[in-house]
């Protein structure tokens, strides 16, 4: 007999319906998985197997075929267990003809154990979603259940296989549950993390909020103990909340990598902190089964990348891509995908291997060589990517011991959200979503310039040698300290503002 089972994948961050058809023949017993899975679904007969006898039931002593129909698609991931087993049930006669109908209004999926029960599965939100349209009741673990109020759609969540059958056969009942969770409009921000917390580095304290306020990538570079990793850990205290879109799209990633744990829809930007010997896919992404990266991890949110020339060169090399496009793509030889990767990368390095490289009270001990060395592990264009540059200077005791604080991270993310709010205005008809991600149309449009700052522009890229890209940054970041000001235009006191935070343009990255 032959039972059909639909069930989901997920190709990127994007699910699709997957028909699971067994086949139960006469012959040999043998239990032979085609359609393109991976390790993870070849494992799962011996799983299978053992879950539905453990179960109560019989497990057919004959040739059993399952094939997941597209066959062209590679599949992966271990909640195929469950539409298997389901489908063994169903092609062997040991469901009643009554079950077996009620089969096809189901969407099933899920990892059993050895001894029946539902484990939690990666990526049920995402298949949830892509497959809404097929308008069919979703079967999950009781473990995903929060991804399934998340998705919308309606679902059951039976604790083993045995109950589902049970609930198939109409001796149980297992509610039907339509939810749309939706986030709250706005969270109020509690940490224990505010830049009131930093004495002094004013200049550092005005880059990250117009980075914040406009999306852009920042450098800083100082001696230690200046504040750079201090400055960054709070820098998510100031950032705006996230809309109803971006956080789907963000719980779609966690849920593919399954490291959602007890977390809701997300509400808060993630903050990926990733150790400087990151390896470059786990940075960037891919594997055998391509998976997101960390570059992933951190859209629509922050990647701070401390120690920055401390990474090698071939993962630096790879922020290129996501930097300049948002999202990675991930080419194999069956298959390729791509993940959305649209963060704003927050960078911080000392100004050689020692540290003391312009230390009035310690000298440097590296050799020019070394500094050199170490300085050219970041590349020109990827420095031309980086819209803000901000040397930390040592903090003075005097600021360093004043009774007063300085601003809040409450008063910065005001000014903030005003400035975001002014974006999302001007960006109400496109995708763009802030200054940093305007095109070049969007740009000439939304970035006129004076005559006066047209012809600072045009000194400073004759003087310095700017490239095109710089002087788009350069427009889009003084877009935004204008957008910060309330001004319609952009001024020339804006464009001056930027410029003190370019000094690659400069002088270099070798000459800081």
């Amino acid at each position: 007999m032959l039972a059909n089972i639909c069930t989901g994948a997920i190709k990127g961050i994007e699910g699709f319906a997957v028909s699971v058809e067994v086949d139960i023949a006469p012959g040999m017993p043998t239990l032979a998985v085609v359609g393109l899975p991976d390790a993870e679904v070849k494992e799962s007969k011996d799983r299978v197997i053992a879950a539905i006898r453990n179960s109560g039931f019989d497990f057919p002593l004959k040739r059993i075929t399952v094939n997941l129909s597209p066959a062209e698609l590679r599949k992966s991931g271990t909640h195929f267990d469950l539409p298997i087993a389901l489908g063994i049930l169903a092609a062997s006669e040991q469901l009643s003809p009554s079950a077996v109908g009620k089969i096809k209004d189901l969407l099933v999926m899920g990892e059993v154990a050895l001894d029946g029960s539902l484990r939690p599965c990666a990526g049920v939100l995402p298949m949830l979603i892509s497959c809404q349209k097929l308008g069919k009741t979703a079967v999950i673990p009781p473990a995903n259940v929060l991804e399934g109020h998340v998705s919308g759609s309606p679902f059951i969540s039976p604790h083993t296989l045995k109950e589902l059958a049970d609930y198939l056969e109409e001796k149980i009942s297992l509610e039907n549950v339509t939810v749309s969770y939706l986030p709250p409009e706005e969270e109020e921000i509690a940490s224990e993390l505010d830049f009131s917390d930093v004495k002094g580095q004013a200049l550092a304290k005005r880059a990250l909020e117009i980075a914040a306020a406009g999306g852009h990538n920042v450098l800083m570079i100082g001696l230690p103990g200046t504040g750079k990793s201090m400055l960054a850990k709070r820098f998510a205290s100031i950032l705006p909340p996230l809309t109803q879109e971006e956080a789907l799209e963000i719980t779609k990633i966690y849920s593919i990598c399954n490291l959602l744990g007890k977390s809701k829809l997300f509400t808060r930007r993630p903050f990926r902190d990733p150790h400087h010997t990151i390896s470059d896919v786990a940075l960037i992404g891919g594997g055998t089964t391509p998976r997101p990266g960390e570059v992933s991890l951190a859209h629509n949110g922050v990647l701070f990348l401390d120690e920055f020339a401390e990474f090698s060169r071939s993962s630096l090399e790879v922020l290129r891509e996501p930097l300049e496009n948002g999202q990675v793509t991930i080419s194999r030889a069956k298959e390729t995908v791509s993940y959305p990767a649209r963060f704003t990368l927050l960078a911080a390095m000392n100004p050689c291997p020692c540290g003391n490289l312009g230390n009035p009270l310690k000298p440097c001990t590296c050799t020019p060589m070394q500094v050199n060395r170490y300085k050219s592990r970041i590349s020109g264009p990827l420095l031309d990517r980086i819209d803000l540059t901000v040397t930390l200077n040592p903090v003075k005791y005097t600021d360093w011991n004043k009774p007063s604080e300085g601003e809040t991270s409450a008063q910065i993310r005001e000014r903030v959200l005003k400035a975001r709010a002014i974006q999302k205005e001007r960006f109400a008809h496109s995708s763009t979503t802030a200054n940093a991600f305007m095109t070049p149309k969007e740009i000439k449009t939304f970035c006129p310039l004076p005559p006066e700052a047209d012809t600072v522009l045009e000194a400073a890229m004759r003087k310095f040698g700017l490239s095109a890209r710089s002087l788009d940054k350069i427009l889009k970041t003084a877009r935004t300290i204008a957008d910060l000001d309330g001004a319609k235009n952009i001024e020339t006191k804006h464009l001056i503002e930027v410029m003190q935070y370019r000094p690659l343009d400069r002088k270099g990255v070798a000459d800081l």
